[in-house]
């Protein structure tokens, strides 16, 4: 039974250790809790859950410029005007599982903003399809002209 509990104990390690290629970015990481709504009774009242994560993305010194500038592109409607990314977490009961749960969504969120979007190849009309529109559209045109009175 010990032989699967250092099991579970790897699994879960690498499970919150993947930053999906990025530094650790955790010393600059603000973690800070508050009470969190919903579920859990007189527990939720009493002890603080939620976790809240704030990231200054202009003033990071692990991100390239680059990397920077991608993500202040990608990310702009969630980042504030000072340069902050917030993000909360507070589905769990417990803080760490919260704690747990923000920074594996950050490290995620940072990891889609900077993937490199594949370029869209623009692809040419065949020949077939545009004379079968522009026949469509012929029969179209006819079909509304023979709604007219004729002309006197």
């Amino acid at each position: 039974m010990s032989d699967l509990n250092g099991v579970f104990a790897k699994v879960a390690m690498e499970k919150s250790d993947n930053r999906y290629g990025l530094p650790d970015l955790g010393s600059e990481l603000e973690l800070t809790t508050s009470l969190s709504s919903g579920r859990g009774g007189q527990h939720i009242n009493k002890t603080e859950t939620r976790v809240e994560l704030h990231f200054d993305v202009l003033n990071s010194r692990l991100l390239s410029d680059s990397q920077r500038e991608q993500i202040l592109v990608a990310l702009s409607k969630r980042i504030s005007k000072k340069g902050f990314l917030r993000m909360y977490a507070q589905k769990h009961r417990s803080q760490p599982a919260n704690r747990e749960d923000v920074i594996s969504r950050f490290y995620q969120l940072l990891a889609k903003a900077l993937e490199c979007k594949k370029p869209r190849i623009k692809t040419q009309l065949p020949g077939a399809e545009k004379t079968r529109r522009l026949d469509n559209k012929k029969l179209q045109s006819v079909k509304k002209q023979l709604r007219k009175p004729p002309e006197i």
